[in-house]
Formats: structure tokens, C-alpha cells, sequence
């Protein structure tokens, strides 16, 4: 069996680039905490855009979907879900609202990783929610030609149970007992328990929870405000490729885990950026509606659609946001391509000449 002891593993990860990372992050963690305190009322509207976000993203990057309309109603629990992806959904949905709501009291053990994947197929009955793997799994991946070719094979489910165990003991040890930085241990956590892969389904939903879960053990909540998933589903290639690159000879001992941990950190710190970014106009409360409308398109490069400009400017509602394109369009100050749900609207930067 794989020693996941992190006591000394952690040292070679030590490059510029990602001593780089962690001294950004810390001092973003600080900036983050000052912010969040002077306007935590202002800050719900983050909040809820994040958790839609991160719900939609996390299953998309999976291929689970449904309407927007559908998944921010079952993001804020005001509808049932009527097919498997829903389901799916949902499971995802009330698995996130406890790590944001609870996460303090949730130790990093496999019964309570079990707990958690157990809720996240709640709404299925599918029998394999909570359960470890009882059949030995494959990771596959298609080939230039169409091909289905073995990229890895997991642990073997007899040998999962323990080595999850193993996992968190090693885990909570470095934490507790090394000097090992947290958002290093972090990314080395999730990528051995990816290749652990232990259950039948949702490896890779439990694994972006994980993350969040052990960012807010570690005071770092950024993930409350700003989606991770949506930044992984957004760079999945590089995610991917990431993986694939630290998961080779894994079984042997000999895997590099720094270009996992890179992706990783990159992540954290663009979600720091936009959060800042988001949060500079809450700095300035007077500032109107219409207003913030306007610089978030005039700051956007290239296009922007009405629903991406609703989830960069939270508190503001679609009818204001309507209000507002139609204006600037009339005004000459943005310019209107396509029609309907194609609609783009770009900063008329001739105007300004």
C-alpha cells in the first residue's frame, strides 16, 4: 500500500513560483477578512451568485445539466427536482450548504466523507451513495482516433477503505504536527484521494468539495464569494492535463505533485483577484445601479452577455440590467451585436474619442 506520510513531501514543493503563490494568497487571506467583516450584509448577494456557480460548473464539468432558470430554483430550494440530472443537482446543491454552513464541525475522516457523498446522491436511488467502490474502476479517456484507452487505474476497492483512512491520518498529522503550509497539503490530498478514486461515482464532485471543505478548515474563504468550480470548469484542460501530469507513477512514489499544486494555487489566487475586483464597487455604496452596469462592460475585454453582466454585478436585478442596456444602447455608449439569447453588448470605445 502507498505511504501518504506528507511530513517531508511537502519541502520539495518549495520553488520560487510557488513560494510566489502562498505569500499572494496570505496576504489576500488578510485583505479578504477586513472586507468581509466591514460588509457582510452587502456580501450576501456574492454569496448566493457563488453557490449557483459553483453548483452549475461542478456537474457541468461532469456533463450534468439543466436550464438556468431549472438549477438557480433548485440552487435556492424553490423547486423539486424532476429528472437525474436535477437529482444530481440538488445532491450537489445541499452537500455544498453544509461545508459553507458547517464546515468546522466536519473533521477530515472517511465516515464523514462517506456522510458527504452519501447526501450528495440523497435524492437518488441509486445504492451507491455513501459507499465505498465494490468493483475495482478504470480512468479512461478517448484517443485522437475515438478510442477508449486506460490513462489510470485507482487503487483496488478492496484496498480503498484503508487507504482513505490512511489519506486523512496523514493529513491530519501534517496539519497538526509539521510545518507544512495548509494550501500546499491541500492540492496533495485531493490529488491522491483522485487517485485513490473511491467510489463508483462522483470522484470528481467530491474531490472540488473536498477542496472547498479544507480551504475553510484552513480560514480560507474565498470560496464562499467566488466559485472555484466555475474557475476549474473554466480551465478544465489545464485541470486535467495537470492531473495527469502528478498522477504519473503514482504507484510507485515517484509523482511530481508540484504541477497539481501550481494549477491549484493559480486557482485560489484568481478567485482572490475577483473578489477584490467584485468587491470594489461595495467599497463605494452610493455608486448607482446603472452605473456599475456601465464599468463592468466598459472594463470587460471584448463581449459580454446580459447573464454574464447579472453575475459580475450582484444586487442588481435583470430588469435594472434591461433598463440599463437599453440605454447605453440608445446613447451611443455600447454596442448591441445579435439578437435574442445571443445578444452581446461591447464598450463603444469610439464614443470616447
Amino acid at each position: 500500500m502507498r505511504n501518504y506520510d506528507y511530513s517531508e513531501k511537502w519541502k520539495k514543493l518549495l520553488t520560487p513560483q510557488v513560494v510566489g503563490y502562498l505569500t499572494s494568497i496570505h496576504e489576500y487571506k488578510g485583505e479578504q477578512r477586513l472586507i468581509a467583516n466591514r460588509h457582510a450584509d452587502v456580501l450576501a448577494d456574492l454569496v448566493e451568485v457563488a453557490r449557483i456557480q459553483s453548483t452549475e460548473s461542478s456537474n457541468k464539468i461532469e456533463g450534468i445539466y439543466t436550464s438556468d432558470d431549472r438549477l438557480k430554483k433548485i440552487v435556492l430550494d424553490k423547486t423539486m427536482p424532476r429528472s437525474r440530472n436535477e437529482r444530481e443537482i440538488a445532491g450537489y446543491r445541499d452537500v455544498l450548504n453544509t461545508i459553507h454552513e458547517n464546515n468546522e464541525h466536519i473533521p477530515v475522516r472517511s465516515t464523514f466523507i462517506l456522510q458527504l457523498h452519501r447526501d450528495l446522491y440523497k435524492f437518488e436511488n441509486t445504492g451507491i451513495g455513501g459507499l465505498f467502490k465494490s468493483a475495482d474502476n478504470i480512468i479512461e479517456e478517448k484517443d485522437v482516433n475515438g478510442n477508449r484507452v486506460v490513462r489510470f487505474s485507482p487503487v483496488p476497492s478492496w484496498e480503498t477503505p484503508e487507504s482513505i483512512d490512511k489519506l486523512c491520518e496523514a493529513y491530519n498529522y501534517a496539519v497538526n504536527h509539521t510545518e507544512a503550509d495548509p494550501l500546499l497539503l491541500i492540492p496533495m490530498f485531493v490529488l491522491d484521494f483522485l487517485c485513490i478514486h473511491p467510489f463508483r461515482d462522483g470522484n470528481g464532485r467530491m474531490s472540488r468539495l473536498l477542496t472547498i471543505l479544507l480551504l475553510y478548515k484552513s480560514e480560507y474563504i474565498v470560496g464562499k464569494y467566488i466559485s472555484i468550480e466555475k474557475l476549474i470548469e473554466t480551465t478544465k484542460d489545464s485541470y486535467y492535463e495537470t492531473l495527469q501530469e502528478s498522477s504519473q507513477k503514482w504507484y510507485e512514489e515517484e509523482n511530481d505533485y508540484s504541477p497539481f499544486v501550481i494549477y491549484i494555487l493559480g486557482v485560489i489566487v484568481a478567485a482572490y483577484r475577483e473578489f477584490f475586483e467584485r468587491t470594489k464597487l461595495i467599497e463605494e455604496k452610493r455608486i448607482p445601479k446603472p452605473n456599475r452596469v456601465a464599468e463592468e462592460i466598459r472594463k470587460h475585454l471584448g463581449t459580454i452577455t446580459k447573464k454574464e453582466i447579472m453575475e459580475n454585478v450582484p444586487g442588481v436585478s435583470q430588469t435594472t440590467v434591461q433598463r440599463t442596456l437599453t440605454e447605453l444602447t440608445k446613447q451611443g455608449k455600447i454596442i448591441k451585436i445579435g439578437n435574442g439569447r445571443y445578444t452581446r453588448y461591447s464598450w463603444n470605445w469610439e464614443d470616447e474619442r
